[in-house]
This record gives structure tokens, C-alpha cells and sequence, in this order.
């Protein structure tokens, strides 16, 4: 039975297109469908929603709908801090960003390593993100200062003992070119990549994210960002979910 209509809040169609989700009529055929729950209950199509108590979920995943929630994607360039000040006076990520509203890095990049990350008040999304059961897929481009044998990648295919007992999980691994290697990973283990590769005897030269699950951007300039697009968000939060439900919207 749909959850009874609440006469107070913005109708909940209107708030799912605003989030990326398509135009109205596909929102709607989203809720008439029963595919989009209030507070743990499947709802009709005349409920309206509170954005700063309800919760809403579409297919089982989690939705952000406060207001003011804001998405960056920032490409970081070795020699800055991701944390939001350091002991050590070194550059800080977050100084690229503008100062409200407050964010924070949704995981993390080490000093050295470039490429990108994505900074958010959205505390949901981010939980999504980095919840260890996630899976959500990290690529990385490595440089090594000598060409990886056939072994060397094989072992990082299957998983290498990076700490006395934590072996990390199967990687998907293309040898691009000499000393240039491409490593998909769905954890999160601090500093991984480089201790794999210096696991198997290959040390790591140059390290750079290129995609967080669905997102890549090969326009964005080292130093700068730009704000996710809703469609980006969506897919995000999509990705990020193992529910046996997941499934791609149609517009």
C-alpha cells in the first residue's frame, strides 16, 4: 500500500527531476511504478516531501534531496594535502575550492598522487562512496621506473599481501605500454596502489586517478574543478549500491 499523501512539501516528482532523475512525466511514471519509497514506504503520486527530514530512496539507494548540497570534481596535482589543514604548511586541495559551503574529500589521494577526487556536503553520497562493500571501481594510470614482468601482473591481478594478512582483492590490470600500467581497484586500503606495485617489485614513479566509477573527465586541467552534473551524481549513487535492484533510468 503507497504511503499516504503529506499536504505539506514540495511534491516529490518535482524534487526527483530537479536531482537528474528526467522531466516530470518520468518521475512520475518512477513513483506510479513503485519504485521510490519516503521514509521506508512506497508512495503515490500526490506525496510531497520535506527535504530536510524525509528520506528517499529509488530502487532501494539512498537519494540526497537538501538543499544547498553541492558536488565538486577536482583534478589534484602531486604536492598538495587532501585533508583539511596539515601540521607541515604544505598546499591544501580544499583551498581550490570556494570557502562555503564547508566540504569534504570523499576518500583519499596521498601527497604524490594526482588525478581525481570528488569534495561534497552531501554526507550521504559520500558514505555510499567509500562504504567498504560499495565496489565502486577506481582506475589508475602507473608509471614505474622499470617495465612490470608478465608475473608481476598476474599477481596484481589476483591480490598481493600489501600488511601481514591483508591481501587485496582480485584487480583488473592492462599493460599500456612500457613502464605504463592501467589498475581498476573497488577498495579503498590506504596507499594501496603503490604497495601493490611495490609488493611485486615495481615501485611506483607516478601514480594518477583517472575515473571514480562512471566519472572521467580528460578536460580537466591539473589545479582545477568543476561541479558534477545531476546526471553525474545519479550515476554515482547508482554505482555505489549493490542492490539486486539497481537499475539504469531511462529518460
Amino acid at each position: 500500500m503507497a504511503m499516504e499523501t503529506d499536504k505539506q512539501g514540495i511534491r516529490l516528482q518535482k524534487v526527483l527531476a530537479r536531482l537528474g532523475f528526467g522531466s516530470r512525466r518520468v518521475c512520475e511514471e518512477l513513483i506510479a511504478s513503485c519504485r521510490v519509497s519516503v521514509n521506508g514506504s512506497i508512495v503515490d503520486l500526490g506525496c510531497r516531501v520535506d527535504p530536510l527530514r524525509d528520506v528517499v530512496e529509488v530502487d532501494n539507494i539512498p537519494v540526497s534531496i537538501e538543499p544547498d548540497l553541492v558536488y565538486y570534481l577536482v583534478n589534484k596535482p602531486a604536492g598538495t594535502i587532501v585533508t583539511a589543514d596539515d601540521p607541515e604548511n604544505r598546499p591544501l586541495l580544499i583551498d581550490l575550492l570556494p570557502p562555503f559551503p564547508r566540504v569534504f574529500s570523499v576518500g583519499r589521494l596521498d601527497y604524490d598522487t594526482e588525478g581525481l577526487i570528488i569534495f561534497t556536503n552531501d554526507g550521504t553520497l559520500a558514505n555510499l562512496l567509500t562504504h567498504p562493500s560499495s565496489g565502486v571501481e577506481k582506475e589508475y594510470l602507473v608509471r614505474t621506473f622499470k617495465d612490470p614482468s608478465k608475473l608481476a601482473l598476474r599477481r596484481l591481478r589476483e591480490g598481493v599481501e600489501i600488511e601481514p594478512g591483508v591481501i587485496t582483492a582480485p584487480a583488473k590490470v592492462g599493460h599500456i605500454s612500457p613502464m605504463l600500467v592501467k589498475i581498476i581497484i573497488c577498495e579503498g586500503r590506504n596507499r594501496q596502489v603503490r604497495k601493490m606495485f611495490a609488493e611485486v617489485g615495481y615501485p611506483v614513479k607516478r601514480l594518477v586517478r583517472t575515473r571514480i566509477g562512471p566519472i572521467r573527465d580528460q578536460q580537466l586541467s591539473p589545479g582545477t574543478w568543476r561541479i558534477l552534473s545531476s546526471e553525474e551524481i545519479r550515476l554515482l549513487s547508482y554505482a555505489s549500491s549493490n542492490s539486486p535492484k539497481r537499475a539504469k533510468l531511462t529518460r
